[in-house]
């Protein structure tokens, strides 16, 4: 087969996989959305839980009380289908790699999942409910908090994003000396570089308060030296030099 044939069997293949994967992301949406509502209510019971008693959200766009929900129940949609995305994708791939690398990818690929899972978990289950509260309690006498919906949205949308990828580091530390870019001494020469970059990320990141920017900065330093931990005792030394 000429190179340009295998170019094109690679397109085709590629087109087939992300069809598989819109296809299961629109099954998964349809099904879900009858309860488009109550999943948004889900999500937004870290904030209601804090508003006073009688407290609600508002809706300050005409279609927002509409597209709102749609945006919380295609998220979903996504999360829930995102094993089946990665295992296109990995079906994709996987032909074109070795043996080790196939190895090393796949683990990665579970961990790093698991890992973001793990981060929005941590998000929604720790860091909402203290953030929240600290946002009510610090209200002005006379202000009542009534969050838009939307911005609520894109809020927790980014709080989920940042955790998410926070959760990352000890892929990436296990990555790097897998790879030979880094050692383990290093790794742990730089640990108050570390620290101190962890708290600057917490302040970027999160709000400007003092408790979620520890919230942040703590996981993150925490999960660095995890990356160490498993770096020591999975990723086997470089042979020595002749």
């Amino acid at each position: 087969m000429s190179t340009t044939e295998t170019f094109i069997a690679h397109l085709i293949e590629l087109r087939s996989r992300l069809m598989n994967v819109v296809i299961a992301l629109l099954v998964v949406f349809v099904c879900l959305f009858p309860w488009a509502s109550d999943l948004y209510a889900l999500l937004a019971q870290p904030m209601l839980a804090k508003l006073p008693q009688g407290g609600q959200m508002i809706a300050t766009d005409v279609t927002t009380p509409f597209f709102v929900p749609l945006k919380v129940t295609l998220m979903t949609a996504f999360l829930i289908a995102l094993p089946y995305v990665l295992f296109q994708g990995w079906s994709f791939v996987a032909p074109g790699l070795y043996a080790h690398e196939k190895k090393l990818v796949l683990p990665l690929i579970v961990a790093s999942t698991l890992l973001f899972f793990c981060g929005m978990a941590f998000a929604y289950f720790v860091v909402f409910p203290v953030v929240f509260g600290f946002i009510v309690a610090a209200a002005p006498e006379g202000v009542a908090v009534m969050t838009d919906i939307d911005k609520y949205l894109s809020f927790v949308l980014g709080m989920f994003v940042a955790f998410g990828l926070a959760f990352q580091v000890p892929v990436v530390v296990v990555v790097l000396v897998r790879m030979g870019m880094v050692s383990v001494a290093k790794l742990r020469e730089i640990r108050s570089y570390v620290i101190v970059g962890a708290f600057v990320a917490g302040a970027i990141f999160t709000p400007p308060d003092v408790v979620s920017q520890f919230m942040l900065a703590i996981p993150l330093w925490l999960l660095y030296e995890a990356g160490i931990v498993v770096s020591s005792w999975w990723v086997a030394p470089p042979p020595p030099a002749e």
